[in-house]
């Protein structure tokens, strides 16, 4: 089959490898879409975190925003998976750990990430092997599009309830980008005021088209002062500017990531009594994401841009869009396209 694979920084290639067969407790999802995601992009340049821990290593194959069908399963896995639609859980644990077991997989020291960490091939391919148990099966509502963009919603998910939203409150998100605009549609969705900072006006204009009427530069953030403020950018003076808008005993929720270290001044948070939540994965959100998505409530399909194939990746992790590309930040992957 065919799959992409990263073999050094800024260097990949469609590669024909072995297709998977499924290990007992596995199954073999036929992929349909895979998301491209700003972990991707750190894999590319070489900037990711695991590469310099130890945790990940070249060559690698790439995609854990994905869905297929079950074409096979493996022993001591029920047969019903055949055929069903599916998305799955990045976050494999060891099952036998302190977190593991208090239902934290998601942080387990030894876990696997599937097209991240560990050597865990990812769905940037034909066809991709995981655990049944790190299978959520797609409702039929749900479109091919939007079931791509569960676990991205997931993270987006649980960063928006962090933020303990209540109707007829203000919510800061830093970064209009595929997280920052899932976080709030998620808030929108529950009556939350949202306001957004961007620093591109295309990222801002975007945001705009979806109904955010108040989204502005730093510069022009109209509140001194916000129920919660979300950072979902990598820039590492965010946190700072972040923290300084929140409000008397309100929520700092982080879940972007810069490449190099970032401070606060914990004298702001002790001395405002401001609760900082940071959010590693989707796994505890997938199930509402799924159940957000399937009722109509979140509709995350105008983030996507334009979906390509494989052999057009690497122009797309180097920074270049696709002509036909629409306004959103999303790019989708469909590894059953042909080359070009």
């Amino acid at each position: 089959m065919r799959a992409f694979v990263i073999t050094a920084p800024g260097r990949a290639e469609v590669q024909e490898v072995p297709e998977p067969e499924p290990e007992p407790g596995q199954v073999v999802v036929d992929v349909h879409l895979v998301g491209v995601c700003g972990t991707d992009e750190e894999f590319w340049t070489g900037h990711m975190a695991y590469l310099h821990t130890g945790h990940a290593q070249y060559p690698l194959r790439p995609g854990h925003e994905w869905t297929g069908t079950v074409s096979q399963v493996g022993a001591g896995v029920s047969t019903d998976w055949i055929g069903k639609r599916v998305t799955g859980d990045t976050m494999l644990g060891c099952e036998a750990c302190v977190p593991c077991r208090a239902g934290n997989h998601h942080v387990c020291a030894q876990r696997y990430e599937v097209g991240i960490r560990g050597g865990f091939p990812g769905a940037l391919a034909e066809k991709l092997a995981v655990p049944a148990r790190a299978l959520h099966e797609i409702p039929a509502p749900i479109d091919d599009v939007t079931a791509a963009l569960v676990e991205p919603g997931a993270n987006a998910l649980r960063a928006a309830l962090a933020c303990d939203p209540q109707p007829g409150q203000y919510v800061l998100v830093f970064g209009p980008g595929t997280i920052g605009i899932l976080v709030s549609l998620f808030l929108r969705a529950r009556g939350v005021e949202v306001h957004l900072v961007g620093t591109t006006e295309t990222s801002r204009d975007f945001a705009r088209s979806l109904g955010f009427e108040v989204v502005a530069s730093v510069e022009e953030i109209p509140r001194p002062r916000y129920n919660a403020v979300v950072d979902a950018t990598n820039g590492a003076g965010v946190p700072q500017s972040a923290l300084a808008r929140v409000a008397p005993a309100g929520r700092l929720v982080l879940i972007g990531l810069a490449p190099v270290p970032t401070e606060i001044d914990t004298r702001d948070l002790v001395l405002n009594d401001i609760t900082a939540v940071g959010i590693l994965s989707g796994s505890p959100g997938l199930v509402p994401t799924i159940t957000d998505y399937a009722s109509g409530r979140v509709d995350p399909r105008p983030i996507v841009a334009a979906t390509v194939g494989l052999w057009e990746l690497d122009a797309v992790l180097n920074g270049t869009r696709p002509s036909d590309a629409g306004a959103g930040p999303k790019i989708l992957v469909d590894p059953r396209r042909s080359a070009k």
